[in-house]
């Protein structure tokens, strides 16, 4: 019998996208998708794009390519030696041409507008020089007014492009932070114009083409105008030969970008330098992005919807599992690609898709997705909280649900105040009721519900319940430098809570003709080493403490009924909170376990000085056994300390029995 196993792809794409998390994944994709094309339609958008592209085009500093054009500038050095006002006669312009065309020169540039007529002389002399190799600037210009926009051009005069001059527009566009990036559109801009006359085929200008910078100001060779004037005795031989020269403002100090200057213009360097770029060194790298074909392109919305919906999906791939720490690296990594890839188009590729789109849409999948999980897991530990703050401390369940390492068995040694409670006769107040349980178990929940409520206002862990007894402890999962107080008036608020309860079934008894019994309680705190956590075994365990300090603490809370007290301290919680309590002792008692006896404290309120003088008194005659019981001290006490009068009577009644 052959079985047959087949394989359906949809089914899992559908089990995929119907999950919980590839739902919300996919979700989240889309979002950021509208959101990034929503966004990419403000105007900060574009502009974040074009830092984008200044930084990626000028990382690797490039220098200008061989065979590039020679700069002659018009300086401070050469103000300085031609010593004329500006503008230079043309005459002047008239020699530098002729001697760049003796030196071998190519082609001439001439970065600077003729368009108004000087003197006749100095017109004729630059007719005469100039010809089929000489390229003049002109100038474009928008004229807006209310009633029309006019473009206004200016070109050189007339008898110079009849003498076979040629004339290229030099105006370029500015991005709208000041920027310039863009090969200007004219057909007869001056870059391609000077293209054409050294007789190259200049390929139609690419719309919209991003300029590829070749470095900073000054980078491309650069001489002073003097020099060139007598390039025999101030530069190298065979500098001009066959090379174009372009001839135009450009300081020697490029200008900073606050400053502003003459014909000088912010690129994509200057977010390197700081530096403005004089104009004609932009008409040098045009020239060279047109000889080369190295112009950069910038892409269409294809690709930006492309590369956003790519790393969307990258991001969700990243994330499908789980999300943490390395959500972040990843990120950081894919942030990194991206603008490796963008670099590899702009450099090689000569295309420009910007990396702000991509990183931001992984940014918004990896980051949101990492943002619901967090919540999800807030929302978990929250419900933990809730669940186990009923049975343990919820400064505990805290400290687990930050560190779930510590659930595991193991204690550590610790000083702890311990506290055992107990109500007094509770098995008889349960035999009474042992016909009616719902009673007697309403009883117990309106009982241990204030106590409890009580420890853990005063910062305790409740360790364990044991029918109406409860075992508590301070200073431990958190530190607690003030534990055995903190425990002292626990225990006090403890005791007025089980008056309040009393009232309540006073009331109760007196509106039901019900008798209900009148709940005492006795406490007892005890303040030493232990050791603290994980016990029981490895399948289930309690946080719980264990040493001769807490055995001692069970001991005081069954000794309290022995002394007629409510509550009975050991001698370090004595010490710890005598600073704020009025502390006593009461007597001495001998521990299993210990040879020596262990005193025993209590606390009392608005005792007079004299009265402790005369408890102190009353002690040491009992400690010295010379103490009657018809010593005038226990009614003068009684009187005196009327909280401890069943105290005093019963050790008057113990030492009669003993015979005085």
């Amino acid at each position: 019998m052959k079985t047959v196993s087949t394989f359906d792809p949809s089914s899992r794409v559908s089990a995929w996208l119907l999950g919980r998390r590839g739902l919300r994944l996919l979700m989240l994709v889309v979002a950021t998708l509208i959101g990034i094309s929503l966004l990419s339609r403000l105007p900060a958008w574009p502009l974040l794009e074009l830092k984008s592209f200044d930084y990626l085009s000028t990382i690797d500093s490039s220098q200008p390519p061989d065979g590039g054009p020679v700069i002659v500038a018009i300086d401070e050095p050469s103000l300085a030696v031609i010593n004329a006002q500006w503008p230079w006669p043309r005459s002047l312009h008239a020699e530098l041409i002729r001697r760049l065309r003796a030196a071998g020169a190519k082609a001439v540039g001439l970065d600077i507008i003729m368009a108004e007529p000087s003197t006749a002389e100095h017109d004729a002399e630059i007719t005469a020089a100039v010809g089929p190799d000489v390229v003049l600037a002109g100038d474009e210009t928008l004229i807006q007014t209310p009633q029309a926009d006019q473009l206004v051009r200016a070109t050189p005069l007339p008898q110079l492009t009849a003498a076979g001059a040629h004339t290229g527009i030099a105006s370029i566009e500015l991005g709208g932070d000041g920027v310039f990036r863009t090969i200007p559109l004219y057909e007869d801009g001056f870059a391609i114009t000077l293209l054409r006359a050294t007789g190259d085929d200049a390929a139609p200008i690419p719309q919209n083409a991003m300029i590829q910078s070749f470095g900073a100001a000054r980078s491309y060779p650069t001489v002073s105008y003097y020099q060139a004037l007598d390039p025999e005795n101030f530069l190298p031989a065979g500098i001009f030969k066959d090379r174009v020269v372009l001839i135009g403002l450009s300081l020697q100090n490029a200008p900073e970008i606050d400053k502003g200057g003459a014909d000088a213009f912010a690129t994509p360097y200057t977010m390197h330098t700081g530096k403005l770029t004089a104009g004609v060194e932009i008409q040098a790298t045009i020239y060279d992005n047109l000889r080369r074909k190295v112009a950069i392109a910038q892409t269409g919305p294809a690709p930006f919807v492309g590369s956003i919906l790519l790393a969307a999906l990258l991001a969700a791939a990243t994330v499908w599992r789980s999300t943490g720490w390395l959500t972040l690296a990843a990120a950081i990594v894919a942030i990194f690609v991206f603008a490796a890839l963008c670099y590899a188009g702009v450099r090689f590729g000569h295309f420009f898709v910007s990396p702000l789109g991509p990183t931001v849409a992984y940014a918004t999948v990896a980051f949101g997705q990492a943002a619901l999980d967090f919540a999800e897991e807030r929302r978990n530990k929250q419900r933990i909280t809730r669940a186990f703050s009923h049975y343990i401390s919820p400064d505990l369940v805290k400290k687990l649900s930050d560190d779930p390492s510590q659930l595991k068995l193991g204690g550590e040694r610790r000083t702890l105040s311990v506290l055992f409670s107990d109500v007094r006769g509770f098995t008889a107040i349960a035999e009474t009721m042992k016909d009616d349980p719902e009673k007697l178990t309403g009883l117990i929940n309106r009982l241990l519900t204030p106590l409890s409520d009580i420890v853990t206002d005063h910062g305790g862990t409740i360790d364990k319940y044991m029918g109406d007894c409860i075992m508590a402890f301070w200073n431990a999962p958190l530190d607690d430098p003030e534990h055995a107080l903190h425990a002292v008036k626990a225990s006090i608020a403890m005791q007025a809570a089980i008056a309040g309860l009393n009232k309540q079934l006073e009331e109760e008894a007196k509106a039901s003709s019900a008798p209900l019994p009148m709940l005492k309680m006795g406490v007892g705190i005890n303040t030493g080493d232990c050791v603290v956590g994980n016990m029981g075994s490895t399948r289930r365990f309690d946080y719980s403490c264990l040493g001769d300090a807490v055995n001692l603490a069970s001991r005081l809370e069954g000794e309290s009924k022995n002394y007629g007290i409510a509550l009975l301290l050991g001698e370090e919680t004595a010490r710890l909170v005598n600073r704020f309590y009025t502390v006593i002792e009461l007597d001495r008692i001998i521990v299993r376990g210990r040879t020596a006896p262990s005193p025993i404290f209590t606390v009392v309120e608005d005792i007079h000085p004299d009265a402790l003088k005369l408890h102190n008194a009353f002690l040491v005659a009992k400690y010295n056994k010379t103490l009657t019981s018809i010593d005038e001290r226990f009614e003068k006490l009684k009187i005196a300390i009327p909280h401890l009068q069943p105290y005093y009577a019963i050790m008057q009644r113990e030492i009669a029995s003993l015979g005085d």
